[in-house]
C-alpha cells in the first residue's frame, strides 16, 4: 500500500510539473467593478445629469484607504494639462494644437461630482484636474466589496480629441470617456494618471447603462441593447411593433466584462446589421449620402472577413456584437465598438475599420496597460492589421506588408529622436517618437520575433498568449514567457535590447575567401543589438543553402522554417564577439552571392553590407572595402 501511495504521489508530481512547464502561467488577481448608470442628455445645451452606483470588489491583498476616479472631460478646458502639454510639445497633434485654449464656456468639457457616498456614508473628495481624489472614512478590506453612489453632471466639449460634439463630419455626439471612471488598482498600485491625451487603462467591469435623449436621435454603443422594440431605429426584429413613447427616449444597454463604455448619437444615422455565421453580429452606423453609402454598404462583408481571419489566427473574439460607428476624430477603439471618420476612400475606410476592430483583441480583451506599454496594444494591433489587410486585399502577392513600419522606424533612428519603448506614453518628448515606437517599432517587435523563433512558432504563441492572458492585463514579461515556452528559447536578451534600449541592429559580410576547397566567411556585428543570423548562400548552379547561426544566449535554435532550402546549423555566436568566422564546405568559385536575412524581418539599419556578390573572375580572398 505504501508503495502504491508513493507511486501515485510521484505521478501527481510529474503531472503538475509537465502541466506547469507546458501551459501554466502565473495568475494575478483582478479588481472588479459593476456600474449601474443613468443619464439625461439635453441636446440643446449639450449637458447631462447622471447618477452612478458602483459596486467595487477589492480582490487585492491590500487594504484601500483611497480611491481615484478619472474625470476625462475636464481635460477640455483652457489651462488643463492636456492644453498646456499640446501648446508646449515640439510637434503637437494637429487635431489639438492650441484649440483647447480657445474654447468658450459653452464649448468646454467638464465632469463634476455633485455627491458621493461609500456604503451610504459621506466621503471626502477633491477634484484635481482630470482626477477625483477620494479619501475613505472606512477602508476597503482585502476580498471585500464596497458600494459607491454618485450624482454627477457633465458638459460635452466641442469635438477636439476622441470625445465631443459636432465633429468635422457633422456627427452630433461622440461620447467616449464621458462618465466618472474608477482608476485601475493592480499589483503595481493605483494608476491614477491625469488625462494628457494618449492611452488608457481600466478595471474589468459589468455596465448597465440607460441613456435618455431626444427621440429623433439614434444611439450606437458598447454592449447589448435591452429594449430594441421600444427603440426601433433598425434594432427591432422584423414583424414586431415598435411602440414609441412621448417625449425623450431611454436606451438601455448592458455590457459584461469590459474595461470601458462608449456611445455615440446622431439623428441621421443609418443603421446596418450583418450577422456572421461563426462570429459576432456586426452593426454599422453612418450618415448616408452619395459619398458614404457605396463604401459603407461594402464594409460589412469585409469586416466579417477580417473577424474570421483574426478568430482563426489570433484567438476567438469573445463577445456577440461589434459596432462600427461614424464619429470621433479619426479612429479610436473601445470595447465592442469603434469611432471612426467615415467619409474617406474605401481603402482608407477599410484600413481604419480593420485596425480598430483588431484592438478588440489587444486592448479590449488582453487589455495591457496602454499607458505603460502602448506598443503591446498599438504595435501588436498594427502587426495583425498588416497581416489581415494583406489577406483581404492580396493574399498571394509577395508584397511585404511591414515595409512601412520598418521605414518609419529607420527614419526615427536616423533623426536621433528615438526613445526607449519603456517610456510612459505621456512622457515621450515628441509625438513622432511616441507614434513610431508604439505603432511601427511595436509591430516590428513581433515581425522580427518571427525571424528569431520562426513564423509558425510566433503565431502559435500569439494564440496561446491570447487564450492564457485574456481578461488579465498581461505585461511584457507575461508575453515574453509565453514566447519562451512556445519556442523553447531564452528571449530575455531580445526584449532587454530591442525594447528597453535604443540599441540598433547592423550586421555585415566583411570577407569571403577560399580555404582548401571550402570558403571562409567573416561576419561582423556593427550595431550594438545582437541577433541570430540567417545567411543565405546562392551557388552558381542556382541552388541556395541557409547557414543559421544562433546566438549563444538563446540557449537553443529556432526550428527550420521549411523554406525548401537546405539548412545547416552552425556554432552559436557569443554576442560579445564583434566578428564571427564560419566555413562553407564549397569552393568560393562555386558561390554566386551571400546575403544576411533575405526575408528582411531583421530591423537591420544598413542593408548595403548584408549582400555580398562574389566576383566570378576572382579567386582567393574577397574583402569588402570599408
Amino acid at each position: 500500500m505504501k508503495y502504491r501511495v508513493r507511486v501515485l504521489i510521484v505521478i501527481a508530481a510529474l503531472w503538475i510539473t509537465v502541466g506547469q512547464s507546458t501551459y501554466a502561467q502565473p495568475d494575478r488577481w483582478q479588481q472588479e467593478a459593476k456600474y449601474t448608470m443613468a443619464i439625461d442628455m439635453d441636446v440643446k445645451t449639450h449637458r447631462y445629469q447622471g447618477n452612478q452606483e458602483l459596486i467595487y470588489t477589492n480582490n487585492s491583498p491590500d487594504t484601500l484607504t483611497k480611491v481615484f476616479y478619472h474625470l476625462y472631460f475636464n481635460a477640455f478646458q483652457p489651462g488643463s494639462m492636456m492644453d498646456v502639454r499640446s501648446r508646449n510639445i515640439t510637434d503637437p497633434d494637429a487635431r489639438v494644437g492650441s484649440r483647447i485654449s480657445q474654447l468658450k464656456e459653452n464649448e468646454i468639457g467638464y465632469l463634476r461630482v455633485k455627491s458621493l457616498t461609500h456604503n451610504e456614508n459621506d466621503v471626502s473628495y477633491q477634484e484635481v484636474g482630470t482626477i477625483l481624489e477620494v479619501t475613505l472614512s472606512d477602508p476597503i478590506l482585502p476580498n471585500s466589496k464596497a458600494t459607491f453612489n454618485m450624482d454627477f453632471e457633465g458638459q460635452v466639449p466641442v469635438q477636439i480629441r476622441r470625445s465631443g460634439r459636432d465633429n468635422k463630419e457633422g456627427i452630433s455626439y461622440s461620447m467616449a470617456q464621458w462618465y466618472p471612471k474608477l482608476s485601475e488598482y493592480d499589483y503595481e498600485g493605483w494608476h491614477s494618471n491625469p488625462y494628457i491625451g494618449r492611452e488608457f487603462h481600466g478595471v474589468w467591469g459589468d455596465f448597465d447603462v440607460k441613456i435618455t435623449i431626444d427621440p429623433t436621435f439614434v444611439v450606437a454603443s458598447t454592449g447589448y441593447l435591452q429594449n430594441p422594440n421600444e427603440i426601433g431605429h433598425g434594432y427591432e426584429e422584423k414583424g414586431q411593433v415598435v411602440k414609441r413613447p412621448d417625449g425623450n427616449l431611454t436606451w438601455h444597454f448592458v455590457a459584461p466584462d469590459v474595461i470601458d463604455f462608449v456611445w455615440a448619437a446622431d439623428p441621421d444615422y443609418t443603421h446596418l446589421r450583418h450577422k456572421m455565421e461563426d462570429g459576432p453580429e456586426l452593426h454599422f452606423f453612418y450618415e448616408s449620402d452619395e459619398v458614404t453609402q457605396p463604401n459603407w454598404e461594402k464594409l460589412p462583408e469585409l469586416t466579417a472577413q477580417a473577424f474570421t481571419y483574426m478568430n482563426e489566427n489570433f484567438g476567438k473574439y469573445p463577445y456577440e456584437q461589434y459596432s462600427v460607428i461614424q464619429g470621433g476624430d479619426g479612429g479610436m477603439e473601445y470595447p465592442m465598438a469603434t469611432l471612426i471618420l467615415g467619409r474617406g476612400s474605401m481603402r482608407g475606410l477599410l484600413g481604419v475599420t480593420v485596425h480598430e476592430l483588431i484592438h478588440s483583441w489587444f486592448q479590449g480583451v488582453l487589455a495591457s496597460n496602454e499607458s505603460l506599454y502602448p506598443w503591446m496594444d498599438e504595435g501588436f494591433t498594427s502587426y495583425a492589421t498588416a497581416k489581415t489587410i494583406k489577406h483581404l486585399r492580396d493574399p498571394n502577392s509577395n508584397r511585404n506588408p511591414f515595409n512601412g513600419s520598418y521605414m518609419s522606424y529607420f527614419g526615427l533612428v536616423k533623426s536621433g529622436a528615438e526613445e526607449p519603448m519603456t517610456t510612459h506614453s505621456d512622457h515621450y518628448n515628441e509625438n513622432k517618437s511616441y507614434g513610431t515606437a508604439a505603432y511601427s517599432k511595436g509591430s516590428i517587435v513581433l515581425n522580427q520575433l518571427s525571424y528569431v523563433i520562426g513564423e509558425e512558432t510566433l503565431m502559435r504563441g500569439m494564440r496561446r498568449y491570447f487564450n492564457t492572458w485574456k481578461m488579465k492585463h498581461p505585461n511584457v514579461t507575461d508575453f515574453k514567457r509565453i514566447m519562451e515556452k512556445e519556442s523553447g528559447l531564452e528571449l530575455d536578451w531580445y526584449f532587454e535590447g530591442f525594447v528597453n534600449t535604443t540599441k540598433t541592429i547592423d550586421y555585415g559580410i566583411t570577407k569571403v575567401e577560399s580555404a582548401q576547397n571550402s570558403t571562409k566567411v567573416v561576419l561582423e556585428r556593427v550595431g550594438q543589438m545582437p541577433m541570430p543570423v540567417d545567411l543565405v548562400v546562392e551557388y552558381v548552379d542556382g541552388t541556395k543553402e541557409i547557414f543559421y547561426i544562433p546566438l549563444r544566449v538563446m540557449r537553443g535554435e529556432k526550428s527550420d522554417e521549411d523554406s525548401g532550402q537546405k539548412r545547416t546549423v552552425l556554432e552559436d555566436w557569443p554576442w560579445t564577439y564583434p566578428q564571427w568566422e564560419i566555413g562553407i564546405p564549397r569552393d568560393v568559385s562555386e558561390i554566386r552571392s551571400l546575403e544576411i536575412d533575405p526575408s528582411k524581418r531583421m530591423a537591420d539599419l544598413n542593408r548595403d553590407n548584408n549582400f555580398f556578390k562574389v566576383d566570378a573572375k576572382l579567386s582567393g580572398s574577397t574583402e569588402r572595402k570599408k
